[in-house]
């Protein structure tokens, strides 16, 4: 198959990041006449400028806060990749498994972070683990429904091809549910690396607060709380940058290992 060059490369992430930058530069450039042209406070909305210049005063403080929010969030999110991978295996073994345990795999995506709060922070205390623990949460459960589905939605011919050949279950599973299954699991990962750094921030407001641990879940409190709105939407704007960068880089990656799984013979 035709190979793509330097140049391919490049004009393929052009027309994938040119819209969103055009996009935002349009809005940024809104926000900045609305706030001049009607003289807007800046305790309510400030401009981009006043934004800009606290992200450069703050730029040490939030840049070590986006380390450690990114850090939270990225364990979090490794943590429900193996852990949902390891749980939609035993689903897809078990019709009685899967019907028992499935509510409780529910239970982690619908229970309030604020009313587990305590018992997280009794068992582990403030801090950088407990952040962790509150991300693999919030990002588990798109892993184990997708990767689920993935693994028992096989198609029954090659069950039946399988089953001619006397396959074992063990067989079965690794060379055929696991392979139908990545697809399903790219897209659940997809879905979780953006609620892997809400579950991080979500969990710096409740369970992150220490002596050593000033994430952007602590700045976006403490702005809020003193009416510091430019701080507070520096803080957002660190965050939604975090967010943005895990999912482009679980989509280049998905897409990576989608390319060379539907196309294994690209690389010989």
């Amino acid at each position: 198959m035709k190979q793509i060059g330097v140049k391919g490369i490049f004009f393929r992430a052009w027309d994938w990041l040119a819209p969103p930058a055009i996009l935002f530069c349009m809005v940024i450039l809104c926000w900045h006449a609305v706030t001049v042209a009607f003289k807007v406070p800046k305790y309510l909305v400030p401009s981009p400028l006043s934004v800009a210049q606290t992200m450069y005063e703050r730029g040490g403080d939030l840049s070590h806060a986006l380390r450690l929010t990114g850090t939270a969030a990225l364990l979090g999110f490794l943590c429900s990749l193996i852990v949902g991978f390891v749980v939609a295996l035993a689903f897809s073994q078990s019709a009685l498994i899967r019907r028992s345990c499935y509510p409780y795999a529910i239970f982690l995506q619908t229970v309030p972070i604020v009313a587990i709060a305590p018992l997280i922070i009794t068992w582990f205390g403030y801090g950088f683990h407990s952040v962790v623990i509150v991300s693999f949460m919030i990002s588990l459960f798109p892993i184990i429904t997708n990767t689920s589905t993935g693994l028992i939605t096989v198609d029954a011919r090659f069950l039946e091809l399988f089953a001619i050949y006397h396959s074992s279950r063990w067989q079965v599973l690794w060379k055929l549910r696991v392979p139908n299954c990545v697809p399903f699991l790219i897209a659940g990962a997809k879905t979780s690396s953006g609620l892997s750094v809400i579950g991080a921030i979500v969990g710096e407001f409740f369970v992150g607060v220490s002596s050593d641990w000033r994430g952007l879940g602590h700045y976006i409190s403490d702005a809020s709380g003193n009416m510091n709105t430019t701080l507070l939407f520096a803080a957002v704007l660190n965050c939604t940058l975090l967010g943005l960068s895990v999912f482009v880089l679980v989509n280049v990656l998905g897409y990576v290992v989608l390319r060379r799984w539907n196309n294994p013979g690209r690389g010989t």
